[in-house]
């Protein structure tokens, strides 16, 4: 079974300096419909204008993996970190047992566009950790990369939960396929561009829920970025 999430459908936050679209219920949008998928709990698809952002605020019992599609996102944490991501790189912040961070827009000029997403760990009270990597966007092209699991390997991202988040970017007339395990479920969110699934067209910000599939075929209608989560 294969529910689509069309981006339209999704609920909003538009403030002067910030449009985010999410997936899921998030802040004040509230949709006991969209309360997550699986261990998936949001998808917030964040605009950010130039020298605008989020200030030091607190998250516990999450893991949070940030995807920058444009601009660049400084990150700063009471771990210590501090660090800019940039397209081509992927953030893990497992909150745990509690952790203040701040995002925020460096730039005078450009906007940043971003991927928030939050992943509910395996269990509560973990010690609060951080992870940035960087991917090489060449090697994804046709094809799905892992780019971070509960048991990474190589350069993925380590995430306390038994799921895998993958990336594929595809040309025009491209096609990929994804294979799903027995008892396996997966969430696929159009991050730019648009693909064919099946007898659908998906749009950039179109999500779909995946159930009781053993795979999906994608074809690009038009140059497409696309992420897939395999979830227990």
């Amino acid at each position: 079974m294969i529910a689509i999430r069309k981006a339209p459908e999704r609920g909003r936050t538009h403030l002067d300096w910030l449009d985010s679209r999410h997936s899921f219920s998030f802040g004040d949008y509230h949709d006991p419909q969209q309360m997550g998928f699986r261990d998936l709990r949001v998808i917030n698809d964040d605009r950010v204008a130039p020298a605008g952002g989020f200030a030091t605020h607190g998250h516990r019992d999450m893991e949070i993996v940030t995807y920058v599609l444009d601009g660049e996102l400084q990150h700063r944490d009471s771990l210590g970190n501090g660090s800019v991501i940039r397209p081509g790189e992927v953030q893990r912040m497992s909150a745990g047992t509690g952790i203040m961070h701040s995002e925020f827009n460096p730039s005078r000029d450009k906007p940043v566009h971003f991927l928030q997403i939050w992943i509910l760990p395996e269990k509560a009270g973990l010690k609060p950790g951080y992870e940035q990597r960087s991917f090489d966007h060449d090697s994804s092209r046709g094809k799905f990369i892992e780019l971070a699991s509960r048991d990474a390997h190589g350069n993925e991202l380590t995430v306390h939960q038994d799921v895998e988040i993958s990336v594929a970017t595809l040309a025009a007339g491209e096609s990929v396929a994804k294979q799903i395990k027995p008892g396996r479920f997966g969430w696929l969110q159009v991050a730019r561009g648009a693909v064919r699934l099946g007898d659908s067209r998906l749009g950039e910000g179109d999500g779909a829920a995946i159930s009781d599939e053993s795979g999906l075929e994608l074809k690009a209608l038009e140059p497409a970025e696309l992420l897939f989560f395999d979830l227990r």
